[in-house]
């Protein structure tokens, strides 16, 4: 079954009542929002629960069990980090980092965690300025740069146990081989759910081609 409304996106996802009426909200909240501030393009605003909101929740159902930190990269309007929030609200010690540095989608995040009642820390701050306090388990990040900007970006934020999961399009193949220039990594592409020609990008045990280069 395809996802293509909130009915599709509620029997196919398979979340409780309760995370669907959170999401419903964000839904409401981001429509209202857009007129002021483009959260989203306009144009994909129809095909909002497939576009964005499963494009986000695939990302729960691929990290690792265990996952309780995770961290999503320019945020934006909150996929795919606050979709992954709602979803994994429940999961004891969860907590989602949302770092934006556009203020103003900064205070739209900030108010979809506080009226969707989620685990999560908005940082208004630029990537290269964040510093977590421990590694990750998971980084995210959806139409943010390309995968080898990504690492530069994050590189030191990653421990043994990181996990990658970054959302691509047709040049995902290509992204990676310029990955594999400056970085060692095992990885898996995994095809999207919500888009034929799209790829998630699963990446762990990230190190450096050429340590001694490491600025």
């Amino acid at each position: 079954m395809q996802v293509l409304d909130a009915e599709s996106f509620f029997t196919v996802s398979g979340v409780s009542r309760e995370t669907m009426e959170r999401l419903e909200a964000y839904e409401a909240l981001l429509l209202k929002w857009q007129k002021s501030i483009n959260l989203v393009s306009t144009a994909t605003l129809t095909h909002l629960w497939q576009r964005h909101m499963w494009d986000s929740a695939q990302l729960a159902g691929l990290a690792p069990q265990e996952a309780r930190n995770w961290l999503d990269l320019g945020s934006g309007a909150g996929f795919p980090g606050i979709v992954v929030a709602a979803m994994l609200r429940e999961r004891a010690g969860f907590q989602m980092h949302l770092v934006e540095s556009d203020q103003r989608k900064s205070v739209f995040l900030r108010e979809a965690a506080r009226i969707m009642e989620l685990p999560v820390t908005v940082h208004a701050v630029r990537i290269e300025a964040y510093e977590p306090e421990i590694p990750p388990d998971v980084i995210s990040a959806r139409a943010l740069a390309s995968l080898s900007q990504i690492l530069e970006w994050t590189s030191s934020f990653w421990g043994k146990q990181t996990v990658g999961l970054f959302l691509k399009g047709q040049t995902a193949s290509e992204e990676l081989t310029q990955a594999r220039k400056g970085w060692i990594f095992k990885e898996e592409t995994i095809a999207s759910q919500s888009d034929g020609s799209g790829k998630v990008l699963k990446l762990w045990g990230l190190s450096h081609a050429n340590p001694e280069c490491k600025s």
